[in-house]
């Protein structure tokens, strides 16, 4: 079937590269792309573990989330290379 979309820049060139690296062409090359994605298995929904009296928590990372992190995360001054 014959029709035509519009692909975003980094999207074409995606493709572009795989079918050159595959030595197909570029509608061959959309093709099993999408068939890829189509037989790929779903995501599995993130583990989320709750308090005891329900809300959810953040992953074990072994840091403490403090007070001050969160004053400077609402006042727009939050260094993410402090917290890591």
């Amino acid at each position: 079937m014959r029709t035509s979309i519009n692909f975003d820049d980094d999207v074409h060139f995606f493709a572009s590269i795989y079918a050159k690296a595959k030595g197909i062409g570029l509608s061959e090359a959309v093709n099993e792309l999408i068939r890829k994605a189509e037989s790929a298995p779903p995501p599995s929904a993130p583990e989320i573990r709750r308090s005891p009296n329900g809300l959810p928590l953040f992953p074990p990372t072994g840091r403490t989330i403090t007070s001050k992190m969160v004053k400077e995360l609402e006042e727009g001054e939050f260094d993410p290379e402090k917290f890591a």
